[in-house]
């Protein structure tokens, strides 16, 4: 990866974010195209606790991670989920999406998160330490895509809830 900066979102990246994201899931199979939706909602309720931008060299958005809280068992127990994350089809396989994970976890080991969920590919995601724990549930899809990072502390044990924004 080359000349590319990771940032926190700014006001007037909504615009890139929204065709970068619809960019980045068109061709995808388990996409039903509403990633772009999902993130406009998030930052419409206030639920993006974390949005981080990749930029090239010449400062075009190539990359976006959203990280917004999620509950479980009703109960806010620091912990958020991942996603969407989104990197321009072009740029993909080029570690971007690598980065934006890696500046994600940091932040919010920072800021006291216990933990990330996500629902993803478990070969793809485990690189990170993102595992499946049957203690976590999402229902709907297979149970071994949904994953856990923990940051602090114990997991704890419930189903999880993600933000309205996800409809």
């Amino acid at each position: 990866m080359s000349a590319v900066a990771i940032r926190a979102e700014r006001v007037g990246d909504e615009p890139a974010i929204h065709h970068l994201t619809a960019a980045a899931f068109r061709d995808v199979e388990h996409s039903d195209g509403s990633e772009p939706a999902i993130v406009d909602r998030l930052r419409e309720l206030g639920h993006l606790a974390l949005s981080l931008v990749a930029e090239d060299g010449q400062g075009a958005i190539i990359g976006h991670a959203a990280y917004s809280p999620v509950t479980i068992d009703g109960k806010d127990e620091a912990w958020f989920g991942l996603g969407p994350i989104s990197v321009a089809p072009e740029h993909q396989r080029r570690g971007i999406g690598s980065a934006l994970i890696e500046r994600g976890t940091a932040e919010l080991r920072e800021k006291g998160a216990r933990g990330i969920v996500l629902l993803g590919d478990p070969a793809y995601y485990s690189r990170f330490g993102f595992e499946h724990d049957p203690r976590l549930s999402y229902p709907g899809p297979p149970p071994e895509y949904f994953q856990r990072l923990v940051l602090a502390g114990e997991t704890p044990a419930g189903t999880v809830c993600y933000s309205p924004a996800f409809g």
